[in-house]
């Protein structure tokens, strides 16, 4: 009786893969032509999705996605899986437990229930009484380029996990047109009318609604019986150290007497939560692979909307698809100046020929001998600039692999400078990084949370480009990554016990220094010297 049961549930997800197997969309690409301009690749054959697909995997990510929501509403929440190779890394049962109880949490306190409409009215009072209302929440305020909002979200969800509070989204002027809602029937957007919603972009260092400038100016404190209705906190790269005492347990004590707390930041800080004795226990039980943070959050949050995964599937039938390796390409240069550069050019090769993640080609003959099974392999390259495309385009259309191996190098957008203002080229942003994300190997670029974003979904360590000096290509061009985690690039040095500085990438051994940027921060599960 329960296998028939099972059978009837599981048949609507066979017969739409059977659909999908007998009627593959045609690789035509003219309905994503407004949204990526400057195609720069003619479309390989007919694909079939599906062509690495096992049908019976798990749809909802090992548990890590509740079931029950509408599939139309949001194609990729369950589509995803279909695109992806099976990935080695399950969320923990503890942590499955946790979304679940977060999510009961949502329904119960989320917008426009009784339990928020009764928090709301404490906050119009101007007065934080402890106890008097049975939610508490974090505000999330859009800020920044994409790629730090999405790294910045995944930080701040993990924060109202580790307390137990409510996260609530401000929209901006995309992310409703970026992703789905991940939370089961009650939105994770704030409201339009959230009484101090109007207050958000002058929120800066200098607020004096700011914890460091409360602390500094005397204006709170553990022992006042009456607190202000909410607090500033300022984590974005320019803090100072009264507000980066958020990072201290002390402080969390005070914090937690607040109903709302709001928060605009540009940092991954997830590193320094693993620094805090006061969340040590929680972080093993929900993360025993450590280096599998943002892979977990970013899968569960993060479900690009029906538009933007409209352009992520057409162009991976159109481009990807059919390819033994798939090879993503980030490149993301900071010098001022358009670009591109040669010793860039110099460097991408340099990494991917040494590295072996691409072939040499041979200059001095035509043709080569062809391989008994030659390989097709397709680069994905993202850039704002043309040129690093066009560059390998030529070295491997003008000649042949010493392998016989056949590359396709493709570039979706170049949008030349980065318009994060834009919802449009925010569109072709998120697709670009989920397409990387879907790579067999990826290599970025040093700084770049465009790429933290790939590895992390993709659960890829990449080969990280190192940031040029002075216009060289640097020796080595690449390192790869100890972790698939992202990098706080502005992290406290300061030992809250001892009141005194110290180098937080030497505390434990599972929160190190990032390649990248000597000064940063990043979990690892597993660290050699």
């Amino acid at each position: 009786m329960r296998s028939s049961k099972t059978l009837l549930l599981a048949l609507p997800f066979l017969i739409m893969l059977t659909f999908l197997l007998r009627h593959r969309p045609s690789d035509r690409f003219t309905d994503a032509t407004p949204f990526f301009n400057n195609l720069t690749t003619p479309p390989l054959l007919e694909v079939d999705v599906l062509q690495h697909v096992d049908i019976a995997e798990d749809k909802l990510l090992g548990g890590l996605l509740a079931d029950g929501f509408d599939g139309q509403s949001c194609l990729s929440r369950y589509q995803s899986i279909l695109y992806r190779k099976a990935l080695p890394y399950k969320p923990s049962p503890y942590l499955v437990s946790k979304l679940r109880k977060y999510e009961d949490l949502h329904k119960r306190c989320g917008p426009n229930t009784p339990s928020y409409n009764k928090a709301v009215e404490q906050l119009k009072s101007g007065s934080n009484v402890v106890g008097t209302t049975d939610c508490k929440y974090v505000v999330w305020v859009w800020y920044s380029g994409l790629g730090n909002r999405i790294l910045t979200l995944a930080s701040v969800f993990l924060y109202a996990l580790l307390t137990e509070r409510v996260l609530l989204v401000d929209r901006g002027n995309d992310m409703a047109s970026l992703f789905c809602e991940p939370f089961p029937e009650r939105s994770w957007f704030l409201p339009m009318n959230f009484p101090i919603a109007k207050m958000f972009n002058s929120f800066d260092q200098k607020s004096a609604e700011s914890y460091g400038n409360l602390l500094k100016n005397n204006m709170i404190k553990a022992s006042m019986g009456s607190l202000p209705s909410y607090v500033y906190l300022h984590l974005a790269h320019d803090y100072d150290d009264h507000d980066k005492l958020f990072f201290c347990d002390d402080d969390q004590a005070l914090l937690k007497r607040f109903t709302w707390l709001v928060v605009k930041t540009d940092n991954y800080f997830v590193p320094s939560l693993f620094l805090m004795p006061s969340f040590e226990d929680e972080l093993k039980k929900l993360f025993p692979n450590k280096e599998t943070i943002f892979h977990h959050l970013g899968r569960y949050l993060f479900h690009p909307s029906n538009h933007v995964w409209g352009i992520v599937t057409r162009y991976y039938k159109a481009y990807l698809a059919r390819a033994d390796e798939r090879i993503g390409i980030q490149v993301r240069i900071f010098d001022k100046g358009p670009g591109p550069y040669q010793y860039v050019k110099d460097q991408i090769s340099a990494c991917t020929i040494g590295e072996k993640l691409l072939p040499e080609v041979d200059t001095r003959r035509l043709a080569v001998n062809p391989s008994k099974n030659p390989k097709v392999k397709a680069v994905l390259m993202t850039s704002l600039v043309y040129g690093y495309y066009e560059n390998m385009k030529n070295i491997y259309w003008e000649h042949p692999t010493v392998t016989g191996d056949i590359i396709g190098v493709h570039q979706p957008s170049h949008e030349e400078q980065q318009r994060s203002e834009k919802p449009l080229h925010n569109m072709k942003a998120l697709a670009e990084m989920y397409l990387l994300s879907l790579t067999d190997v990826l290599v970025t670029s040093a700084w770049s949370t465009f790429g933290y974003v790939a590895q992390g979904l993709g659960g890829l360590k990449p080969w990280i480009l190192y940031k040029s000096e002075n216009q060289t290509t640097p020796n080595p061009p690449c390192q790869r990554a100890m972790s698939m985690e992202p990098c706080f690039h502005a992290p406290p040095f300061y030992d809250c016990k001892a009141k005194e500085g110290i180098d937080t990438g030497k505390v434990v051994t599972h929160v190190r220094h990032c390649e990248d940027i000597s000064w940063g921060l990043k979990v690892v599960d597993r660290y050699t010297e």
